[in-house]
C-alpha cells in the first residue's frame, strides 16, 4: 500500500465513522451493518444449485455481511419475480443481515448492458443488491448502468392493485319512463344492447332492453414501503435481522480495478479510470473490487472488497498459504484487511470446501475481523 493510501482517513476511520458520512445509501447500509454483526465477510457461493445455494445463504448467513453469486453457474434457478431463487435469497438476507451480490462483470456497450442489468429472465436488479462491472469498455457502461438503477429506483416502490368487480344492478338504477339517462348512455355506448323484440301477435310494443351485469376494472398505483416483493415468503420466512432496518432501495456498482489472478492485465492506467469513474458517479457507485483501498482523494469514502482470500489450516503458520495452481494467488486477511486497507474480504474455496462450512465460515469472519480492529487501533 503507498504512503498516500496509508495515511487516507478511511484507513485508520471505525466502520461506524465511516457511516455516519457515507452519501450512497447501501454504502451507508453496509458499513452500519458490519458494525453491528461484527463482521468483514463476504462468501463467495459459488455451488452448483438452488437447493444448495438458498441451504448455504441460510447456513453461512449468520457470519456474513454479503453472500455473492453467479446465478448463471447455478442449475435449476427459479426465475419467478416474486417465489423464485431472487426472491427466496431475498428472505433469507432479511432474515440473516446479509446484502446479496451478483457478480455479473458487466462488461458491453451501454445500451447491452442496461438490459442484461434490469430485463431478460434474471432481472438482476429485482434481487441483487449489488453488481458489478468490468471497466474494459470504458467510462459509459458505468454510466448507463447508473442511469438504469436510477430509472428502476423511480418505479419500484410503487405496486398497481388491480381490482374487478362484477355484479347486476338493482331496479332503482334504471329509469323506468323509458327516458334514458347519462349514465345509461355511456353503458349502451360501449355495449350496444339489441332492438327491442316485437309481439305484433299480442300488440304491445315489445319488452324493454336489460343489464344483466356490470363489469367495473379498477386500477391504483400505490406505495409500497418494504422493499420486498409483496407475498414473496412463506409464512414464518419474513423475519428481520434485530438492530437494524431492511436495506434501501437504492442498488450499487463495484468497480472491478485489481484481480488477485496471476498475469492479469488490469494496469494502473487501467486502476485510475476506475476511480476516475467510481468519483463520477458516487451516487450510484459505492465502491472496488481490488487488492486493498483505492481511496486516495480527500473526498474518497469507497468500500474495497478483496478476493483470493485462505487461511492456512488452524496452527499453521500464515506463509504456507501459496494458490490453487489455476492461476489465483492467495492472501490472508491480516494481509489484506490489516496492510493493504482492504474493508471486506471475499472467501469462497476456502470455506465451501472445508469439512464444517458453518464453523470454518466464523473462524474467518474472526480473523478478518481481529485485523480490521487491530488496523484502526481498537481493541482485538
Amino acid at each position: 500500500m503507498c504512503a498516500s493510501q496509508a495515511r487516507h482517513p478511511t484507513v485508520k476511520a471505525t466502520f461506524a465513522q465511516r457511516a455516519a458520512k457515507a452519501t450512497h445509501p447501501l454504502a451507508n447500509y453496509l458499513l452500519r451493518l458490519m458494525d453491528l454483526k461484527q463482521s468483514n465477510l463476504c462468501l463467495s457461493a459459488d455451488v452448483p444449485n438452488a437447493r444448495e445455494l438458498l441451504s448455504l445463504a441460510d447456513a453461512i448467513g449468520p457470519s456474513i455481511v454479503i453472500f455473492k453469486t453467479h446465478y448463471d453457474l447455478v442449475a435449476g434457478w427459479d426465475y419467478h419475480p416474486k417465489t423464485g431463487t431472487g426472491a427466496r435469497l431475498g428472505a433469507l438476507a432479511r432474515k440473516h443481515g446479509f446484502l446479496i451480490f451478483e457478480d455479473r462483470k458487466f462488461g458491453d456497450i451501454g445500451h447491452t448492458v442496461q438490459l442484461q442489468y434490469t430485463a431478460g429472465t434474471a432481472r438482476i436488479i429485482d434481487w441483487a443488491h449489488i453488481v458489478n462491472i468490468n471497466m474494459i469498455p470504458g467510462k459509459p457502461a458505468v454510466k448507463a448502468l447508473a442511469d438504469a438503477a436510477k430509472h428502476w429506483r423511480s418505479r419500484v416502490n410503487y405496486e398497481v392493485n388491480t381490482s374487478v368487480t362484477v355484479g347486476t344492478p338493482v331496479s332503482d338504477s334504471f329509469n323506468d319512463n323509458g327516458d334514458d339517462d347519462e349514465e345509461a348512455d355511456k353503458v349502451g355506448a360501449m355495449h350496444p344492447l339489441p332492438p327491442p323484440t316485437q309481439h305484433n301477435e299480442t300488440g304491445t310494443t315489445g319488452r324493454k332492453g336489460s343489464i344483466v351485469s356490470i363489469t367495473t376494472l379498477t386500477q391504483s398505483f400505490e406505495p409500497v414501503d418494504s422493499p420486498r416483493f409483496p407475498n414473496a415468503i412463506a409464512e414464518g420466512e419474513e423475519l428481520v435481522y434485530p438492530g437494524i432496518e431492511e436495506p434501501p432501495w437504492e442498488r450499487g456498482l463495484l468497480i472491478l480495478a485489481q484481480m488477485s489472478s496471476a498475469g492479469n492485465y488490469m494496469t494502473p492506467e487501467y486502476t485510475r479510470a476506475c476511480q476516475e469513474a467510481a468519483r463520477e458517479n458516487k451516487d450510484f457507485v459505492m465502491g472496488f473490487i481490488a487488492q486493498g483501498t483505492l481511496n486516495t482523494e480527500p473526498d474518497d469514502d469507497f468500500i474495497s472488497m478483496t478476493p483470493g482470500v485462505q487461511l492456512p489450516p488452524e496452527g499453521a503458520e500464515e506463509d504456507a498459504v501459496m494458490g490453487d495452481g489455476l492461476g489465483q494467488q492467495y492472501n490472508t486477511p491480516s494481509k489484506l484487511v490489516g496492510d493493504a486497507g482492504s474493508d471486506i474480504i471475499i472467501v469462497g474455496r476456502g470455506i465451501l470446501k472445508a469439512g464444517a462450512p458453518r464453523a470454518e465460515a466464523e473462524r474467518y469472519r474472526r480473523r478478518a475481523w481481529k485485523a480490521y480492529l487491530a488496523r484502526t487501533g481498537q481493541r482485538t
